[in-house]
């Protein structure tokens, strides 16, 4: 079984580590210097180095970690889906997720997803690429693992995101239970099974969501319809 270190730079971006015994992936690894830190105090070799979209504030730190670690550098356009990294033995899954970016990817191993800007706690990204009937392909998929998928996405988001659910869903409860939760963390992340009770774009087929369309007098109709609707609202 594989680890993951989360580290956090910058106002609310997080990098992480996936790691093994002896073999590590650096991915969106803005905070360089406790990466190297890390890698070191663990006796750990870098084999690669890579993000899960190309925005510069996740991919600030690749120039130094490269430098520093001779590792290699995989840009993540070039993956395909359903791409296999091997690391000590393990694999890693490449998930191509475009939405936010047109190379947006997300990286699973065991029961943890690295989402990127494609799956924030309690919400999803912008959709940068202008194409939301990609997007939506994206997060539908992503909703079809299995409920334990713990979630590590590419910022600190949470604050705002309950704030806007709580907007649109005054009555759930699940969100309070989950911003409790959430302050009690030392890491930022949250389970599938969490992500299906408080995020609503997660959640287009609840009776509240689709009472709120109506409400709202948007369309509602199909499920496309309906996660459309509320990429919408603002």
């Amino acid at each position: 079984m594989l680890n993951i270190a989360q580290f956090r730079y910058g106002t609310d971006n997080f990098a992480y580590l996936v790691y093994g015994e002896k073999q590590a992936i650096a991915v969106d690894g803005g905070a360089w210097k406790e990466i190297l830190s890390f890698l070191k105090k663990n006796n750990l070799f870098p084999v690669m180095i890579t993000n899960t979209h190309s925005h510069y504030d996740h991919t600030s730190g690749n120039d130094h970690l490269i430098k520093e670690t001779k590792a290699d550098f995989i840009n993540n356009s070039t993956f395909q889906d359903n791409h296999q990294i091997t690391l000590d033995g393990e694999t890693v899954l490449v998930y191509k997720t475009p939405g936010h970016t047109n190379d947006s990817v997300c990286f699973h191993t065991g029961n943890f997803l690295i989402t990127g800007d494609t799956l924030f706690n309690g919400t999803v990204g912008n959709c940068f690429s202008g194409n939301l009937k990609n997007f939506y392909s994206s997060i539908r998929r992503l909703m079809n693992l299995p409920d334990e998928t713990i979630i590590y996405a590419g910022h600190d988001y949470v604050t705002d995101s309950l704030t806007f659910a709580r907007h649109l869903e005054p009555d759930n409860k699940d969100i309070d239970f989950f911003h409790d939760a959430y302050v009690s963390r030392s890491v930022v992340y949250s389970t599938l099974s969490e992500e299906r009770r408080i995020n609503p774009y997660l959640r287009f087929n609840e009776e509240a969501i689709i009472n709120l369309l109506k409400k709202n007098n948007l369309p509602y109709a199909s499920e496309w319809e309906r996660w459309n609707s509320l990429m919408s609202i603002e």
